[in-house]
């Protein structure tokens, strides 16, 4: 079975309708050109704001069955028969979470993901307002493929991603916010950005899709500039799409998931696997989970 896959990236300002109707432009350019499942970067409405910490911008979530963009997202999946994976700020209750709701192609949300890790850098500040997700790395049907779901820091671990293939995930999307490092600014971390996840998609051999945002944005006299550089991988770990910095694009590429499911079965890498010697990865530190006897 084939699937067309797109991923996009743009910049962002304070007007949040102007974003979000960038983002739609986005996604019908996506499915105009065959894309059947289309990923947008993480937080499209607003700017970065985990640039810094302002209780204010806790007013910007919300539940997730009164999100006004997954519900425009959802008519806009069930018009042009699209899948959509819909990042957002999410209040629960009284936590908060950076999450995607996963809109499937009939406009109905099939899965629901709140980001596992979360980091805390200076410019990435994402402690203060988010709390670590409790859905677990999931696997979620939809029309056209079984998808994985992590979101930018999650993209990281490559924990994260086999759990997610694990369970039968076919493609990794990763929505992601990344650029500038403030504390480093000599710093481009875009090639390893890309290698880590070329890695997920060479060592679980599923293809790889990452959206980044681009521009400048900034909060007093902290700035960041966001590289862009959003690609697709093959189930190889190949590039076969990528963006440059600092253009507003779309990507668009083919996948051969019954290709990809041949290669993964006759490779051997999920029949040799040893959980049985894997213990430590459920530690921190390496050590032994029991005490000897």
């Amino acid at each position: 079975m084939q699937v067309g896959v797109a991923c996009t990236q743009m910049h962002c300002s304070w007007d949040i309708e102007a974003n979000v109707a960038r983002a739609e432009a986005l996604v019908h350019q996506a499915a105009d050109q065959g894309a059947q499942i289309v990923l947008l970067q993480e937080l499209f409405e607003t700017p970065y704001f985990c640039i810094d910490e302002q209780n204010r911008h806790f007013d910007l979530a919300h539940p997730i069955d009164a999100q006004p963009t997954v519900r425009r997202m959802q008519q806009i999946a069930r018009e042009r028969e699209l899948v959509l994976p819909v990042s957002f700020f999410e209040r629960a209750g009284p936590a908060y979470y950076n999450a995607v709701a996963i809109v499937d192609a009939d406009g109905r949300i099939a899965g629901h993901y709140r980001k596992s890790h979360i980091p805390d850098f200076p410019a990435y500040e994402e402690k203060f307002y988010f709390s670590p997700g409790d859905t677990g790395f999931q696997a979620i049907d939809t029309r056209y493929a079984r998808i994985g779901v992590g979101i930018c820091w999650d993209q990281w671990f490559p924990e994260a991603a086999r759990a997610m293939v694990l369970k039968g995930a076919e493609l990794l999307l990763y929505p992601t916010a990344i650029g500038s490092e403030i504390q480093t600014p000599d710093l481009d971390s875009k090639d390893h950005w890309q290698t880590v996840m070329r890695g997920h998609a060479a060592a679980n051999i599923v293809p790889v899709i990452a959206s980044n945002r681009i521009g400048k944005e900034s909060s007093g006299a902290v700035e960041l500039e966001f590289y862009g550089s959003s690609f697709i991988t093959d189930h190889t770990g190949a590039i076969s799409k990528s963006a440059d910095r600092t253009t507003e694009c779309v990507l668009t590429a083919t996948i051969d998931l019954e290709a990809a499911r041949r290669y993964r079965r006759d490779w051997g890498v999920f029949r040799d696997r040893r959980p049985d010697l894997y213990g430590s990865l459920l530690t921190l530190d390496g050590r032994r989970t029991t005490p000897s006897s």
